[in-house]
C-alpha cells in the first residue's frame, strides 16, 4: 500500500518543535486517545511534549509498568484498536516484557514506545541502558529503534499498520533520548507505507472455499471450532449464520468465548483441558473439523495422537504459519475469517445429513453437564461465578487472572456476545486480570466491567487500586479467595501424589481494609446468603468495589484432561 507524500501538520507555536512534539502529533494523527504510561529519565522529553499537548491525548499514570501494559491489552481486546504504551529505558522497558509476550501469544495489537539512552552512548552500559531490541525481537511482531527524527513519521505509521493488520500483535518503537529531545529543522513530510515483505493475505482462495463447501455437504459429523481469529475478524455474525444455515454444532476455544452465543442450541461450550464433555467428544468423534481462527494449542488439543483422529481438518487462519503447525490439515485456507465466512455463505452448499449426530451431541449435553456439589461448610467458587452472572444478566465485560477462577469463569459465566471476555490464554499471566479490567473500563466507560481474580494473582498488580480510585472507575473486583495458588494445588493433589509444596498462601492482607485504604468500598463474604445480599449493592454503586469471596479451598476444576492424555480421556465428568 502506497500513500502520496504530503506536508505533515505540526503544532503551531513560536517554540521550536522537538522529536517528542512530532511523536505526539503523529499519535494524534493515528487517532490515539489514550496513553498508558510511566515516566522516567529517558522519556522526559516525551512527557514534556505530553504536557504541552494537554487536553488532546489522555495519559493515564499507572503504578507499575506491568499493570499499564496489561491495561493496554484489555483496552485493545474490547476495542480492536492498538493499546499505546510509553515506558522509560532499562527497567521501565524490561518491566513490559511479560505484557509484550502475553500480547504476542494472544494476538493483541499494541504499540509500545520505550525510551533509550542517547545514540552516542548506546552500547556503553550507560545508566538505565538495556538492549531492548535484542530482548524484544522474539516477543514482538516487529520492533524499531529510531535513528533520526526524519524517520519518525514512517516508523510510527508502519508500527500502527503492522500492529493492527493481518494477525494483530505488539510492535515496539525504541526512541533514543537525543531523538526525542532533538529539534526539527524542517517540517517533515508524511510517510507512505511501502512494505513489500509484509502483505497479509485477507481473501481466501476460491478453489479452497469450494473444496470446503463440498466437504461440508458430504459430512455426517461436522463441527466448527471458533477461536480468537473470529473476534479479530469481527466475524461472529457470519459464523453464527453459517452454523444455523447448515446446522453445524460449534465448539469455542478459551479465547474464542463469545464468538458464538453460549446459550444457542448448537453451542457445545468450550473445548480443551477444562472443556465440556460434549465439546471434547464432538472433536474426538467428528468427521469434519472446521477451525476458524484457532491455533490448535496444547491446552486445546491434549495428546495430538487422539485429537480429531477421524476428521478431515479444515483450518482457516490469517497467519499461514499456524496452519499445519500442530495438527495435520487437509484444507488449508489463508484468509481473514470474515472474508472466508462471507465466501462460504455465498456458496450453494447442500446441508449435511447430520440429524443423528446432532441428536447424539444433544444427549451428551444433557447427560454430562458441568457440575459441582454445594457444601454446607463453605461457599463453592462455581456458585460465586453463577451469582455474578445472574446479577449482571450475563452482559458484563469479564477480565480474569489465570488459574482455577479463570476456568470457572470460562465455564459458568456464559457469554452471549463477542468482546466481553478478557483473559490471558497463551502465556497464562498472573496479575493480568485486574489491570486488564481497568483498560476495558477506560475503553468502555458505560459498560459493567468485572475483574474476577484469585487471591494470588491479585496481589501481583493490586497497586493499580490507585487508578480506579483516582478516576472513579466502576470496576467490580471479585476475589475468588481460596487461600491458595489454586491450580498449582490442584495439580499437586491430582498429579504429584498430594505433595502440597508452596502453594498455600498462609498469610494474605485484609483485602477489605486494603480497599478502604484506597477509599474504595470493600466487602468480605463467607457464605451464599451474604453474597446474595451484597451483590445488588455492589453493582448498583457507581464507583469501584472490592468483594473478598471466601470459598472452599479444596474445590477442583472439572472436567479435566491430564497432561499427555487425549481429548476424550477426561476425568471428573460426573460427580
Amino acid at each position: 500500500m502506497k500513500v502520496e507524500a504530503k506536508k505533515l501538520e505540526v503544532q503551531t507555536s513560536t517554540e521550536p518543535k522537538t522529536g517528542a512534539d512530532l511523536l505526539i502529533d503523529l499519535l494524534k494523527k493515528e487517532g490515539v486517545e489514550t496513553l498508558f504510561g510511566y515516566p522516567g529519565g529517558a522519556v522526559l522529553p516525551i512527557y514534556d511534549a505530553i504536557y504541552r499537548a494537554q487536553g488532546t491525548i489522555e495519559h493515564i499514570l499507572f503504578r507499575h509498568e506491568q499493570g499499564m501494559i496489561h491495561a493496554a491489552e484489555g483496552y485493545a481486546r474490547v476495542t480492536g484498536k492498538p493499546g499505546v504504551v510509553i515506558a522509560t529505558s532499562g527497567p521501565g522497558a524490561t518491566n513490559l516484557v511479560t505484557g509484550i509476550t502475553d500480547a504476542m501469544m494472544d494476538s493483541l495489537p499494541l504499540v509500545i514506545f520505550t525510551g533509550q539512552v542517547a545514540r552516542s552512548v548506546i552500547g556503553t552500559d550507560a545508566f538505565q541502558e538495556a538492549d531492548v531490541m535484542a530482548i524484544t525481537t522474539p516477543i514482538t511482531k516487529h520492533n524499531y529503534q529510531v535513528q533520526s527524527i526524519e524517520d519518525l513519521p514512517r516508523i510510527v505509521k508502519e508500527a500502527f499498520h503492522i500492529a493492527s493488520t493481518g494477525r494483530p500483535g505488539p510492535v515496539l518503537v525504541d526512541v533514543p533520548k537525543d531523538i526525542s529531545a532533538g529539534f526539527l529543522t524542517a517540517e517533515p513530510e508524511e510517510a507512505s507505507i511501502d512494505l513489500p515483505g509484509y502483505q497479509p493475505t485477507t481473501k481466501p482462495n476460491p478453489l479452497q472455499i469450494k473444496k470446503l463447501a463440498d466437504s461440508i455437504s458430504k459430512a455426517i459429523k461436522p463441527v466448527i471450532l471458533s477461536g480468537a481469529g473470529v473476534l479479530h475478524g469481527k466475524a461472529s455474525a457470519e459464523l453464527t449464520s453459517l452454523a444455523e444455515k447448515h446446522q453445524i454444532p460449534v465448539v469455542t476455544t478459551l479465547l474464542g468465548l463469545g464468538t458464538f452465543p453460549a446459550d444457542h442450541s448448537l453451542s457445545l461450550g468450550m473445548g480443551g483441558m477444562h472443556g465440556t464433555y460434549a465439546a471434547n467428544m464432538a472433536i474426538y468423534e467428528c468427521d469434519l473439523l472446521i477451525n476458524f481462527g484457532a491455533r490448535f494449542d496444547d491446552r486445546l488439543t491434549g495428546n495430538l495422537k487422539h485429537f480429531a483422529p477421524f476428521a478431515k481438518v479444515a483450518h482457516i487462519d490469517i497467519d499461514p504459519a499456524e496452519i499445519g503447525k500442530n495438527v495435520p490439515t487437509s484444507l488449508p485456507i489463508v484468509s481473514d475469517t470474515k472474508e472466508a465466512l462471507t465466501e462460504l455463505l455465498g456458496q450453494d452448499i447442500e446441508s449435511p445429513n447430520s440429524a443423528q449426530w446432532l441428536e447424539k451431541l444433544s444427549q451428551n449435553k444433557q447427560e454430562y453437564p458441568l457440575w459441582y456439589k454445594h457444601d454446607p461448610n463453605g461457599m463453592c467458587p462455581q456458585w460465586v461465578i453463577e451469582a455474578v452472572h445472574k446479577v449482571t444478566n450475563g452482559d458484563a465485560i469479564v477480565a480474569t487472572d489465570v488459574g482455577q477462577h479463570q476456568m470457572w469463569a470460562a465455564q459458568y459465566y456464559t457469554f452471549k456476545e463477542p468482546h466481553r471476555w478478557i483473559t490471558s490464554g497463551g502465556l497464562g499471566t498472573m496479575g493480568f486480570g485486574f489491570p486488564a479490567a481497568i483498560g476495558a473500563q477506560i475503553a468502555e466507560p458505560d459498560s459493567t466491567v468485572v475483574a474476577i481474580v484469585g487471591d494470588g494473582g491479585f496481589q501481583m498488580t493490586l497497586q493499580e487500586l490507585s487508578i480506579v480510585y483516582e478516576r472513579n472507575l466502576p470496576v467490580k473486583i471479585i476475589i475468588v479467595n481460596n487461600g491458595a495458588l489454586g491450580m498449582v494445588r490442584q495439580w499437586q493433589e491430582l498429579l504429584h501424589g498430594n505433595r502440597i509444596s508452596e502453594s498455600i498462601l498462609h498469610t494474605q492482607p485484609n483485602f477489605v481494609k486494603l480497599a478502604e485504604s484506597y477509599s474504595i468500598r470493600g466487602y468480605q463474604v463467607n457464605n451464599q446468603e451474604e453474597l446474595i445480599t451484597i451483590l445488588p449493592e455492589v453493582f448498583a454503586h457507581n464507583g469501584p468495589v472490592l468483594v473478598d469471596a471466601r470459598v472452599l479451598q479444596q474445590e477442583k476444576v472439572f472436567p479435566m484432561i491430564a497432561p499427555g492424555k487425549g481429548i476424550h480421556e477426561m476425568i471428573g465428568v460426573k460427580p
